[in-house]
């Protein structure tokens, strides 16, 4: 023995011998040790990464002996845990704002030398961390747990996927690493990228301009028309590691395809592999505010016999959360906590397509005016819906002010279990409150300026809403309660029309249309496209096929096993059942599929 690294007592002391044993990974703020031969007891240690430089936090050398110690910098430590006549273990401390990454950690005594890899890593175990985490319970929910859920469906019938984030999976740490390495700002600027890493707000922006491949080298290639040839369909995925995989197998070209749920499931594996506490959100009845007014315009065309519609919301939509400071914000931790971090390109933010962090405090109190991208997340959870009637010489009508229907049952897995944790309160105030008037005032004075003037109330309200719970095969029925705040009788013309509607909010087919209200309209089934491979079987109603599948787990401890059934008929089936894999078990599963 020389030098023994210690990689397993170490790396279950860093909560990293989920990654593995086999080489060295630690959290930045902790201690680690290492066992030396006596006759190097003297021995100076080194850390460098890409780009050492000690005035960039990128190479410093530590020794028994302060003088041969780095003295700028962020420097490590070293001490004498104990000694005997054969060997003497050292114990290094490695600074809470430490680089992460991959190091080089040279030990050197006279004419020997050893070096071996090191990989540094956020630590929301350490108090002196940016990251800091202060309950183990959101430790291990956020940092740890390999499994989640993504909310998705719409706020009155909300459905749920089960996601394999597998952060832990031995090759994942490696293409996460490689991520940042080929983000835009460290092919610009190598030395000045791997310094700026010590920063976690720095990271987690520059991870949500890399899981898109909008104007980079990004992991996922974003499509919404509909058309998937040549990819994979958004809802097909289930998993953050086939991603990445696919991602780091053909050089760093990216995957196709992903929509909002897909891109933030990928940015929780690789926030959560570096060590930043990470929650995947879904916002229902969310906004699209391009302008960044804090209003949304929907517009319905009323002329001839048409009835349409646009709107800038969509059903949901999927973003994560991080965890850290912002002393960049102020000194009294007001913006700490949870920041929102959007991977899904859609608006520029200083020349790329990412968003966040920007701290959900701020969002909550209407504080516009910080960085980053306040202005577009408030409007997504608390923009005013501003509804115009469009006639046929073009001109439009303002009809109606909506200050409560955009954002919705904001909602995350909850810690240690599968339900949901309904979360609209961290976002904003109560709909109709005083505070959330008021907090909406001064959101809008701090982009704009001024003071938004409120629509008056029309005359004649109308709401349409389900009557019972909608069925796969049966009518579905709807109320329209009208209500009329006038005291003379009016005449109404009701135009009425039905949209199958994409969960971004655009129409993908018009239904029905119709200008008077008693219509009987019979939908026809589309026809079907039935591709078998391998042989037939009938499957009556009632009847259950039995798929049997036979696996070897090669992980332990509690896990989810999910299955993905889709055909032309019965499209993105999933189920999932929780399975604890023991020692030395092999299981056979089993999936059933009925009809």
């Amino acid at each position: 023995m020389k030098v023994d690294l210690q990689c397993e007592k170490n790396n279950t002391d860093h909560h990293t011998n989920e990654i593995t044993v086999e080489r060295l990974i630690i959290r930045r703020g902790q201690a680690f040790s290492l066992i030396l031969s006596a006759e190097l007891s003297k021995a100076c240690v080194s850390l460098s990464g890409p780009g050492a430089c000690e005035q960039k936090g990128t190479l410093s050398s530590c020794s028994t002996d302060p003088q041969r110690c780095s003295s700028v910098g962020k420097c490590w430590s070293v001490k004498v845990l104990s000694g005997s006549p054969s060997a003497v273990t050292l114990s290094i401390l490695c600074p809470a704002d430490a680089c992460i990454g991959l190091y080089s950690l040279t030990v050197k005594s006279g004419s020997y030398t050893s070096v071996s890899a090191l990989t540094v890593l956020f630590n929301p175990w350490s108090k002196d961390d940016g990251v800091f985490l202060e309950s183990e319970a959101e430790r291990q929910e956020y940092v740890m747990n390999e499994q989640g859920i993504v909310y998705q469906g719409v706020d009155e019938y909300i459905t749920t996927t089960n996601w394999d984030f597998g952060q832990f999976e031995e090759d994942i740490l490696n293409i996460c690493l490689k991520l940042l390495d080929v983000n835009p700002k460290c092919l610009k600027d190598t030395a000045e990228d791997y310094s700026a890493r010590c920063n976690p707000i720095y990271v987690s922006r520059v991870v949500s301009a890399m899981i898109n491949s909008d104007d980079d080298k990004g992991v996922l290639m974003g499509q919404w028309d509909g058309t998937y040839i040549g990819g994979v369909l958004p809802s097909n995925w289930n998993s953050s590691v086939d991603i990445l995989r696919r991602w780091i197998k053909y050089d760093c070209y990216p995957v196709k395809f992903g929509q909002c749920w897909v891109f933030a499931a990928v940015m929780c594996t690789v926030l959560r592999c570096l060590g930043i506490p990470c929650r995947v959100v879904t916002n229902y009845q969310s906004a699209h505010d391009t302008d960044q007014n804090l209003v949304i315009d929907e517009y319905f065309s009323d002329y001839e016999s048409d009835v349409t519609r646009h709107v800038t919301a969509l059903n949901y939509h999927v973003w994560v959360e991080g965890w850290m400071k912002r002393p960049d914000l102020s000194q009294d931790s007001f913006y700490d906590g949870w920041q929102v971090l959007d991977p899904t390109p859609q608006e520029r933010s200083s020349g790329s397509y990412c968003c966040g962090p920007a701290p959900v405090k701020a969002i909550l109190e209407g504080h516009t005016d910080v960085k980053y991208d306040i202005p577009f997340v408030y409007g997504e959870v608390n923009a005013d819906k501003i509804t115009w009637l469009v006639m046929a010489n073009g001109s439009k009508k303002k009809i109606l002010s909506d200050t409560k229907t955009v954002g919705q049952k904001i909602s995350t897995k909850a810690v240690g279990s599968d339900s949901r944790q309904d979360i609209t309160d961290q976002y904003k105030h109560p709909e109709g409150s005083v505070n959330e008037r008021a907090v909406y005032d001064e959101a809008v004075k701090r982009v704009t300026g001024l003071i938004e003037s409120q629509t008056p109330r029309p005359s004649v309200q109308m709401k349409l809403s389900l009557d019972g719970e909608p069925l796969n095969g049966a009518d579905i029925r709807l109320k329209l309660l009208v209500k009329s705040e006038n005291s003379k009788a009016q005449d109404l013309t009701l135009k009425m029309s039905a949209q199958v509607m994409r969960y971004t909010g655009t129409p993908a087919a018009d239904v029905w249309k119709c200008d008077q209200l008693k219509y009987t309209v019979i939908l026809q089934s589309l026809n079907d496209e039935v591709f078998v491979f391998g042989s037939t079987v009938e499957l009556g109603p009632g009847q259950r096929i039995t798929l049997r599948v036979t696996f070897k787990p090669y992980r332990l401890g509690p896990k989810k096993l999910v299955a993905n059934f889709d055909c032309s008929t019965f499209r993105d089936i999933k189920a999932s059942v929780d399975v604890n894999v023991r020692p030395a078990a092999t299981r056979l599963g089993f999936l059933s599929f009925r009809r």
